[in-house]
């Protein structure tokens, strides 16, 4: 592979953008564009028959098919698949796919692979998270990469970028606000890099629930004259009522931002075909519950990591949504200390990540994407979904490797049983009593096993499964029976009318395509 001597590239895969920054053999930075903007919308399109696409391609197509768009591949990152229209897709395709749009452009700007490349994650990923992140980037084509968690990143822009000193022993708060999560990390130099003191973090708190304020805004003046309107933007089903989920948390979202530079911002909200104001003074006073959380959490970490008011050396604000002026207001009036705001936020991670390394500190060791395979579980439970998903659950149940072998148990239990007992619905129901409560057991152990299926409490094959498929086969049998007397035989074989049990409680298991 041609590699672009001295070019190293950091990408800072977010949320709902991801950022990608050149920095050649000079020191010289400069941020990939993408439809004209630094920041490369993360949400994927998956169609029937099309690659998945990225950034503006990717939102041009949800809104004509919203069931194949999903706005977050990184907030799914713990799931292994998603449904996205018809289809089935790893997450670490959908994050390959993002990647790979950094990969294309890179290398058309520098007319190589750049010599190195830099990946920031969350300092609260575990293994798990950073293997799927790593294959993802083997996958993209971006060969081996060093991996480095976003606080040391933003560290290295603070004291390397804006040349704010940090002495030996002195350390750092990165207040990370994006629009998934919140974290916070304090960081004290040591030599040419930096050691994370303390790191914590809000799961539940980003700017999607900031928006979430801006459309509860709206409802509360609207609901009372338009329920069935906001009940289909609640809950849409056809593809008009998505579109107009979308538009409506696309335009919240504007909202906040808005009201981060102006006093007041409108709010169209489509299907209610109303346009409602918003002032900074009412968002600041919704918000303020959250944002004094994450402050809370911020002033606890520091306590936590032993560092004394005269040993920190700043506070630096990272993150789209650390805009918001209430996040600066209340940093200052808890903490005593005036918060580092730069004019976009958003590039510092990628951009404090190329200052890592030889060129301004000491790098974590390089970490090959390895061969995608097996990967143990995640070790932590992954953010909630957004508010504005618009795509269709995917079925309760879904193929897995382990099926047939689930199916043949299944299959092998019921055909060992003695043909008295496989045929409980029609038998045993004659032996009185105990026949009769033998067959309301097995009613109920089906009753509560596909309850159990529909919630997902059975997430995969297992012998959950097999007991659902033979309590299913039971209960079937005396139907098969009937429907075989109502066609005009008097006498049905017991292994023909097991075999068409089992055929009706395992078919009934297989997935089932899933509806728009």
């Amino acid at each position: 592979m041609l590699t672009a001597m001295g070019v190293r590239l950091g990408i800072d895969f977010g949320t709902t953008s991801t950022v990608a920054v050149l920095r050649n053999g000079a020191g010289a930075v400069t941020p990939l564009l993408f439809d004209a903007s630094p920041l490369l919308g993360s949400g994927v399109f998956a169609g029937p028959d099309t690659e998945v696409l990225t950034g503006a391609d990717a939102y041009r197509a949800g809104l004509a098919h919203p069931g194949g768009f999903e706005p977050h591949p990184k907030r799914r990152i713990d799931e292994g698949t998603v449904w996205l229209g018809e289809r089935e897709i790893p997450v670490l395709d959908l994050i390959a796919a993002v990647l790979a749009r950094v990969e294309r452009e890179a290398r058309r700007v520098v007319g190589a692979a750049p010599a190195t490349v830099v990946l920031t994650h969350p300092a609260t990923w575990g293994r798990a998270r950073t293997d799927v992140l790593g294959d993802a980037a083997r996958r993209a084509g971006l060969g081996e990469v060093t991996l480095v968690p976003e606080p040391i990143a933003a560290a290295a822009y603070f004291s390397t970028v804006l040349g704010r000193e940090l002495p030996e022993g002195h350390a750092v708060s990165v207040y990370d606000l994006g629009a998934g999560t919140f974290d916070t990390s304090v960081l004290r130099r040591h030599g040419t890099g930096f050691d994370t003191l303390a790191a914590a973090g809000l799961a539940d708190l980003g700017g999607v629930d900031l928006d979430h304020l801006v459309v509860a805004h709206a409802r509360q003046l609207t609901r009372d004259a338009a329920v069935d309107a906001w009940g289909r933007l609640d809950w849409p089903r056809a593809p008009d009522d998505q579109r107009a989920r979308r538009t409506l948390w696309d335009g919240a979202r504007a909202v906040k931002e808005q009201l981060s530079r102006h006093a007041a911002a409108d709010l169209y909200v489509p299907l209610v075909d109303v346009t409602v104001r918003l002032t900074r003074e009412e968002f600041e006073r919704a918000a303020h519950p959250l944002l004094e959380r994450s402050v809370e959490v911020a002033l606890t970490t520091l306590r936590r990591a032993g560092v004394t008011r005269e040993a920190l050396a700043g506070l630096f604000l990272v993150g789209g949504s650390s805009r918001v002026p209430l996040v600066a207001s209340l940093l200052h009036r808890t903490l005593g200390l005036a918060p580092t705001v730069i004019e976009q936020p958003e590039l510092a991670v990628a951009t404090g990540s190329l200052h890592l390394g030889p060129a301004g500190g000491t790098a974590p060791d390089p970490v090959a994407a390895a061969e995608p395979g097996p990967r143990p579980a995640a070790t932590g439970a992954g953010p909630a979904e957004p508010p504005e998903r618009t795509d269709p659950d995917p079925p309760a149940f879904r193929v897995h490797r382990r099926s047939p072998a689930v199916a043949a148990a299944a299959a092998a239990l019921v055909l060992l049983m003695p043909t008295d007992i496989a045929l409980g619905g029609v038998l045993l129901v004659k032996q009185g009593p105990a026949g009769m409560v033998f067959l309301l057991g097995v009613q109920m152990v089906t009753t509560i096993g596909w309850a159990s299926l529909r919630t997902r409490r059975i997430p995969r094959p297992g012998w959950g499964h097999v007991v659902l498929i033979v309590s299913t086969t039971l209960v079937a049998v005396p139907a098969v029976v009937l429907l075989f007397r109502h066609m005009g035989r008097s006498t049905i074989p017991p292994a023909t009318a097991v075999t068409v049990a089992i055929m009706l409680a395992v078919g009934a298991l297989l997935p089932a395509r899933p509806r728009e």
